[in-house]
């Protein structure tokens, strides 16, 4: 019995020591001191001497970090008196340079080092890296530079972070303009899941949202958080003064707090903790870097590979082989290129070994798909920047010249035309036996016979030219016809009568369908990712209409508003986490996932089922145009900055 005592209390005693243990791990607390200018000012050093005394008297703090302007001028005597004030710290303390400790420096910045040890740490408290290096100029007046070495070192370490780990970033200057090399520091920083960017030099509490430019390194969110702490010193503040953050892993939860001659203040900046997604792994099967910028999707037939650019080329490579060296992969040769008098944003279509494509120059092409010689061509009266759809033998385009039509495929010969289009057609339409369906740029959906072009219904939203259902590429499935417009707003329309049945919040102009059809996508412009039934009506009390049909026989039209709280037509609802996004580019899907394009290069890879985020596919640094599933686990993307690459899902 007494055995069995003695065993109990020591597995209470370790479960207890392994909480304590895993809290200590999920929280992170530590104090953020900045802009303490010491110098012959004597509040200066006196004020840095309050916060000490009061740091010390704090029992649950890991650490303290010095955001730079430690001095007023960098000499040696005032190193040497913030040092020996900092080194009264009962807790680790950790420290980098700010403008004014190395423009004015006596030593040539050489004492700072020397008194402190270091121009840049890395350090981990409970599973977060926390990464700070000194900024510049250093000696020359400029503007703020994080010198070469530090970057170096910067460049270094954010190849090697694992993508998950959470890292917060610490500099004197915010990353903006006011320093020369932010975009380098931007962009190597994306590489990793940096929860925040920590500064000071502007003396007052201050949020910044930085934008990450266009690289193939972002990460999950296009921006980086930033957080400017207030100077520790009194003048414009009543106290001494800093902040203590407070890092909250359980609860996701990062809290701002201020505390100024001694008092905490009520929390003035919360975050949530950022949880990357993880990379989904794809082998490379083919890859190009084009000369131009490509702003139309890539595709292929057989082992061949075709896109247009936006110089007007078309191109066609032949995938390599799986036994092809390094050297061939990195220089792959076209099999042909074509050249248009205009530029090309339109999506090729490929049929009965021809290749169709409008082309700003008024005309429409039809190449060999083997040779890419001339079969036809078709000149419209403007630009085409459609892109077309090949059915049963005909290709049916618009431009915009505000006519629609239907060419035969083999001869190039006009099978019929609708001339009373409004506004320029830019989409791709949706084509089968029943309709022929697409949007332009004069608020207008259009429905027409695909036998003869006469009109079937149109329908407006009465919203004006820039939120047209224009971009977006229309769907159908069970009778219903799909289209998100910029308004944020999704709309289901009878796809015989042209009546709205539903329409529900969230979307632009980005949407797609599951391989079966039962479920629509709508990419929102916030984070989030809705998917509907379309296999299911949505029956409600109708409201009066905002929007209006026109038929070859008239009838009433009525719309029903989706609550957000419905479950009889959304299957699910996603957070994704990809931040503001506006790529009209269309949502594809197969093998059991659905592929959201971005406009900053990422795909966001969802699993079909739920919504729930498998990864990523940190693809380029501008707009996904397209992500066509190929077979065989296989994607083919292209992006606006000009890459196209055949990648194939592990």
């Amino acid at each position: 019995m007494k055995a069995f005592k003695v065993l109990a209390l020591f597995c209470l005693l370790f479960l207890y020591s392994a909480d304590s243990q895993a809290q200590k791990k999920m929280a992170v607390r530590f104090a953020f001191l900045t802009d303490l200018h010491i110098s012959d000012v004597l509040t200066n050093a006196e004020d840095l001497e309050l916060s000490v005394e009061d740091l010390n008297s704090i029992s649950n703090l890991s650490f303290v970090i010095f955001g730079g302007d430690i001095t007023e001028f960098g000499s040696d005597e005032e190193i040497s008196r913030a040092h020996a004030i900092i080194s009264k710290l009962k807790v680790p303390w950790y420290i980098v340079g700010g403008n004014h400790d190395s423009k004015w420096s006596e030593s040539g910045c050489n004492t700072f080092k020397d008194v402190f040890g270091y121009e840049w740490f890395d350090i981990e408290a409970g599973g977060i890296r926390i990464l700070g290096c000194n900024s510049g100029p250093n000696m020359r007046m400029a503007p703020a530079l994080v010198p070469r070495d530090a970057v170096l070192w910067l460049d270094s370490l954010t190849r090697s972070i694992p993508p998950a780990t959470p890292v917060v970033f610490i500099n004197h200057y915010p990353l903006d303009d006011a320093m020369l090399n932010y975009t380098t520091i931007l962009d190597y920083l994306s590489r990793v899941n940096v929860q925040f960017a920590m500064c000071g030099h502007g003396h007052n509490n201050r949020t910044f949202s930085y934008k990450v430019p266009g690289s193939p390194n972002t990460a999950v969110t296009p921006v980086i958080r930033g957080v400017m702490g207030r100077s520790n010193l009194r003048a414009g503040k009543g106290s001494n003064g800093y902040n203590i953050i407070d890092i909250d892993q359980t609860t996701g939860n990062i809290t701002f707090t201020e505390r100024s001659g001694g008092k905490t203040l009520a929390p003035w900046h919360t975050l949530k903790m950022l949880t990357p997604p993880p990379a989904i792994k794809t082998t490379t099967l083919f890859n190009y870097q084009d000369d131009s910028d490509i702003g139309s999707g890539a595709v292929i037939d057989g082992n061949r590979i075709f896109w247009a650019n936006a110089n007007g080329v078309i191109k066609a490579f032949d995938v390599p082989s799986s036994s092809a060296s390094p050297a061939e992969l990195k220089n792959l040769h076209p099999a042909w290129t074509f050249k248009t008098g205009g530029k090309i944003f339109s999506t090729p279509a490929i049929a009965g070994g021809s290749l169709v494509v409008g082309s700003s120059d008024t005309h429409i092409y039809n190449l060999d798909i083997k040779s890419g010689k001339l079969i036809w061509k078709y000149k419209a009266t403007k630009s085409v920047l459609a892109s077309p759809t090949i059915h049963n033998g005909v290709v049916y385009i618009g431009a915009s010249d505000g006519i629609f039509r239907a060419i035969d495929l083999k001869t190039g010969k006009l099978v019929w035309e609708f001339k009373d289009v409004k506004g320029f057609v830019e989409s791709k339409a949706w084509v089968d036996d029943s309709g022929v369906y697409f949007g332009t740029w004069g608020s207008m959906l259009y429905a027409l016979s695909p036998k003869d072009g006469s009109l079937l219904w149109n329908w407006t939203n009465h919203k004006g030219r820039g939120l047209s259902p224009a971009a977006v590429w229309p769907v159908k499935a069970n009778g219903k016809i799909f289209v998100a417009t910029p308004e944020r707003m999704t709309h289901a329309i009878d796809g015989t009568s042209g009546t709205e049945l539903w329409r529900a919040r969230g979307g632009r102009e980005s949407v797609g369908l599951s391989p079966d059809a039962t479920i629509l996508y709508i990419k929102t412009m916030q984070d989030t990712v809705f998917a509907y039934r379309t296999d299911v009506n949505f029956t409600t009390t109708a409201t009066p209409a905002a929007s209006s049909v026109t038929q070859a026989s008239p009838s009433s039209a009525a719309q029903t508003l989706v609550p957000l709280t419905d479950k009889s037509l959304r299957k699910w609802t996603s957070h994704t986490g990809y931040g503001y996004e506006i790529a009209p580019s269309a949502i594809t899907s197969a093998y059991g996932y659905v592929f959201i394009p971005t406009d900053k290069g990422n795909i966001f890879v969802l699993n079909e089922a739920d919504g729930s985020v498998a990864g990523i596919i940190r693809f380029s640094g501008a707009l996904i145009n397209h992500i066509l599933p190929t077979g065989n686990r296989q994607i083919l993307v292209s992006s606006m900055d000009g890459r196209v690459a055949l990648l194939k899902l592990e």
